[in-house]
């Protein structure tokens, strides 16, 4: 490894998070002068204007043969979302879930999490089960932009109004054209990070004689999520909490349905899918999508105790694929202290939480 790789990974990085930034800062200010709600907006113009880096980063490195980057950086990025920026957002403050979130995107997340898991069960996600995931995306958009519009004009004739990605109003700034400029500019961007980024990271994986995989799974995956990361963040500490969780559901929505779905679908022979990921990394993704359900339901907020308990099980799932690589001797002690120590423990504090919160609806139910 040189100076030149290193110098096109970390450009890379920067050109993908400059990128996304550009298109969601005009494709969510154009969407808001359309009258389309905050959670829709980031369900559907965030969430996919920051999956854009892990759309371009798995269709060229399938493209360019790295089928493990390709799916790595799906299964990794849905997994960092989730217990990362998640746990991260939480912890710059407690984030409200919306009940449409729990009643319609959560369960369509885990159920399309599920679905992608089936498919790959033969050893690889074929064109035609990337065609059936892309078109996933395609039907769910149309629904949810439609749906958002239909309601917000039964809103008592009020004007629709949705905050973009910086939490302005939404009024596009800048006129239509501006925004349009800007969209071009920031997938312009993304194009030519995904380039660099795929290119330092293979090069780096063969000097450090780690698999593409693990470095799809680590490096890559977080370096494509940092958009959500920032955006999630932010939406966050300036109170647009309805964003930063739906910018969180659709981004894995969009990872699975359009990413994957397209990777595979335009890559030849669809994209393999390696015996580590069956057995291990998409399992834990599936586990990670689950997990939001019973979360998410306490109160229809994610507290800033469940935030730390994601961003810790991000930090041991990391640790984990770390000593894995590296084949060291404590890897055997991490593995038993989270499947019998930390794993039930955690499923006796969301088991409480959650019967604490149903406690609570039937008694205020039966005092209304």
């Amino acid at each position: 490894m040189n100076w030149a790789t290193l110098f096109f990974f970390v450009a890379g990085f920067v050109a993908l998070i400059l990128g996304a930034e550009w298109l969601v800062r005009g494709a969510s200010r154009l969407a808001a002068a359309v009258g389309i709600s905050p959670l829709v907006v980031g369900l559907t113009v965030v969430a996919f204007g920051t999956s854009a880096p892990e759309l371009g980063v798995s269709v060229m490195s399938s493209s360019s043969g790295q089928a493990g980057i390709a799916v790595g950086n799906v299964v990794g990025s849905n997994i960092c979302n989730v217990l990362l920026i998640l746990g991260l957002s939480a912890l710059a403050a407690p984030l409200v879930v919306s009940r449409q979130l729990l009643r319609i995107e959560v369960p369509l997340m885990l159920g399309v999490s599920l679905l992608a898991w089936g498919m790959a069960l033969d050893g690889a996600i074929g064109r035609i089960d990337g065609l059936l995931l892309f078109a996933g995306v395609v039907g769910y958009t149309a629904w949810a932009i439609r749906r958002s519009r239909r309601d917000s004009r039964a809103l008592s004739g009020a004007p629709s109004e949705a905050a973009d990605a910086d939490g302005q109003s939404a009024a596009p700034k800048g006129g239509l054209l501006g925004q349009l400029l800007l969209i071009l500019a920031g997938l312009a961007l993304l194009g030519v990070g995904s380039n660099w980024l795929v290119t330092g990271a293979v090069t780096i994986a063969r000097a450090w004689g780690v698999s593409d995989l693990l470095i799809g799974l680590t490096i890559v995956s977080i370096g494509t999520s940092l958009p959500e990361l920032a955006t999630s963040v932010m939406a966050s500490l300036r109170g647009e909490r309805d964003m930063a969780v739906g910018n969180i559901v659709g981004s894995n929505l969009f990872n699975i349905l359009a990413v994957l779905g397209l990777t595979a679908a335009v890559a030849p022979g669809g994209v393999p899918v390696s015996e580590q990921a069956l057995r291990f990394d998409i399992p834990v993704m599936v586990v990670v999508m689950a997990c939001c359900l019973p979360i998410f339901y306490t109160g229809y907020r994610i507290c800033r105790w469940e935030g730390a308990l994601l961003f810790g099980y991000y930090i041991a799932y990391t640790l984990f694929l770390v000593l894995d690589a590296m084949g060291h001797h404590a890897l055997p002690v991490l593995s038993s202290a989270l499947t019998s120590m930390a794993m039930p423990l955690t499923g006796l504090l969301l088991a409480a939480a959650v019967a604490r919160s149903v406690y609570g609806r039937i008694r205020n139910s039966s005092q209304a």
